[in-house]
């Protein structure tokens, strides 16, 4: 006697499972959500899947949200007495801001002008739509809430990254083999990064996969390498914040857990008018190879 065959698990894209959550969250009940599937051209089974699968994921994840993750270490500049300036290897950098909680500080001379555009010269003729990273599966992948263009260094892949490079780890007292590669972005008019969590969440299947290399993310730093004729702000919507980017200056956040009670949602707000140009730096917890 043959066996039954079984269906497999369907393949779940960031978008549809991003769908699915927020219709939910929104008070649709799965009948809605079924329908609304169905009314797309989803087959009935593989809709019903797809919903079992995230919606069990959305209860499981809401019955631990008071169990917190262990803190971990994190970057941290030397503030103490808030001085108005910081020495970052080669050059003095000013403290614009300072936030305790969450941790939000903007500093100001990070790069020099012509270090911006040399930095923008050398990324332009590698950019390509922006990645990020599916925790599902662990890969990159194109996703519709980052509608830039981008690409990465190698550390130390030319002296003015390695110089930069530097000064990160000396104005955050953070070892440089611990940070990924600069990734830099172009944002043309409209274009977003809508807001969004940097640390990589443990509840997905792909998190283990990612966390190889380097540990889990504890910190961020934007650097603003133009600046935009309107819009384009980092916004912190936890805190009614928006950080105004201007050329030079940078802004740093901290996550000491992977876990929304670190306040870090943050986003890229559309650029209005010209273009906005950034280098991105992640701090992981260990040595990023």
């Amino acid at each position: 006697m043959s066996a039954t065959p079984t269906r497999s698990a369907p393949h779940i894209t960031r978008e549809m499972r991003d769908w699915v959550t927020d219709q939910a969250r929104a008070g649709h009940t799965p009948e809605a959500l079924l329908a609304s599937m169905k009314a797309s051209g989803w087959e009935e089974d593989a809709a019903l899947d797809v919903l079992e699968i995230v919606l069990r994921d959305i209860v499981e994840a809401g019955s631990r949200q008071h169990v917190l993750p262990p803190p971990a270490r994190v970057p941290e500049p030397f503030l103490d007495g808030a001085p108005a300036t910081l020495w970052a290897h080669d050059r003095e950098v000013r403290v614009v801001m300072a936030m305790r909680d969450p941790r939000v500080i903007v500093f100001s001379g990070l790069l020099s002008d012509a270090e911006c555009d040399e930095i923008v010269a050398l990324a332009g003729a590698r950019l390509a739509r922006s990645h990020t990273v599916d925790t599902a599966t662990g890969a990159s992948e194109v996703n519709a809430a980052r509608t830039s263009d981008g690409m990465f260094f190698t550390r130390g892949e030319h002296p003015v990254c390695a110089r930069f490079e530097a000064r990160i780890a000396a104005l955050l007292n953070w070892p440089v083999e611990n940070g990924e590669g600069l990734q830099v972005l172009h944002y043309r008019p409209g274009a977003e990064y809508k807001p969004h969590y940097d640390y990589f969440d443990p509840d997905q299947p792909g998190t283990p996969a990612v966390l190889q290399r380097g540990g889990q993310r504890v910190a961020t730093l934007v650097t603003y390498l133009n600046t935009p004729t309107r819009g384009g702000g980092t916004t912190f919507p936890d805190i009614g914040l928006e950080i105004t980017p201007l050329k030079g200056h940078a802004v740093f956040f901290s996550y000491d857990r992977p876990h929304p009670s670190t306040r870090s949602l943050h986003g890229g707000a559309p650029v209005l008018e010209g273009d906005k140009w950034v280098a991105t730096k992640w701090l992981r917890v260990g040595r990023f190879d």
